[in-house]
């Protein structure tokens, strides 16, 4: 009989009380039976602490303690992980109750796919819906040219290839995603598996996404030059583009989440 493959979801923390539970709960209600998750919690202040030892006899393993941020938190999470299809939530997001379901079924069917990637809602602090990200095919070409399309939220891979092209770079702040996704486009091919809405993306005051957006286009151009792509690129004229115009586009996010 053939056995599920256990899925491995970390989930990095610090400070995200307010929106820790619906994602423990996201993952620990999913429709898939073997799932191992690992919170890694940078030392939260907050009550974080209490609300993960609520759920802590249903929880793999997890972990309070200082560390060098949500990269670092992340590669420590996997150190632990021994399953064989890896993904990370973020503590202010939160699955479908068929994502994992959906997206094993898929790895079980295709087998030359290394990862795979769906829809996702974006939501604000009450997580009310606010549009959807807008996800599309992509591949390590496009990658290389700063089309990335994939939503991390919604994004998983097999455990195998993490152990060739992982862990993440600690050097990356933002775009931490986009490298690993550049490093498994490039050994294995990657498929958007279209109509299937498997996360929310929630959008807050604290969130990466307003109060760090600047810092995405420079670790894509850092990943870019280390990779040697040359200056006469599309990425890089993507990267003075957003530079110029970013704290218009901040302006604009701010406006349209908080309305």
């Amino acid at each position: 009989m053939v056995t599920d493959p256990l899925v491995s979801i970390v989930t990095p923390s610090f400070n995200q009380a307010e929106f820790l539970a619906e994602t423990i709960t996201s993952v620990l209600n999913q429709s898939y039976p073997r799932i191992e998750y690992i919170i890694v919690d940078g030392g939260s202040t907050d009550g974080s602490v209490e609300i993960i030892k609520q759920y802590q006899d249903r929880i793999t393993w997890w972990i309070s303690e200082k560390d060098r941020g949500q990269t670092d938190a992340i590669n420590k999470g996997f150190q632990q992980a021994g399953g064989e299809i890896f993904a990370w939530l973020n503590s202010d997001d939160r699955y479908h109750p068929q994502a994992i379901s959906e997206a094993v079924q898929f790895f079980i069917e295709n087998p030359e796919v290394g990862l795979v990637y769906g829809d996702v809602n974006i939501i604000n602090h009450k997580g009310q819906g606010l549009g959807r990200f807008n996800a599309r095919e992509t591949s390590y070409q496009k990658l290389r040219r700063g089309r990335v399309f994939i939503p991390q939220q919604a994004a998983f891979w097999r455990a195998d290839l993490w152990k060739v092209v992982g862990p993440l770079d600690p050097a990356m702040f933002f775009a931490m995603d986009y490298d690993l996704w550049v490093r498994l486009a490039k050994i294995s091919p990657i498929h958007y598996y279209a109509g299937h809405t498997w996360a929310d993306f929630r959008i807050h005051d604290q969130s990466k996404t307003i109060t760090a957006d600047d810092k995405c286009w420079s670790d894509m151009l850092q990943i870019h030059r280390r990779d040697g792509g040359s200056w006469f690129s599309i990425l890089v004229v993507k990267y003075w583009i957003r530079k110029m115009i970013g704290p218009f586009w901040r302006l604009y996010k701010n406006r349209k989440y908080h309305d």
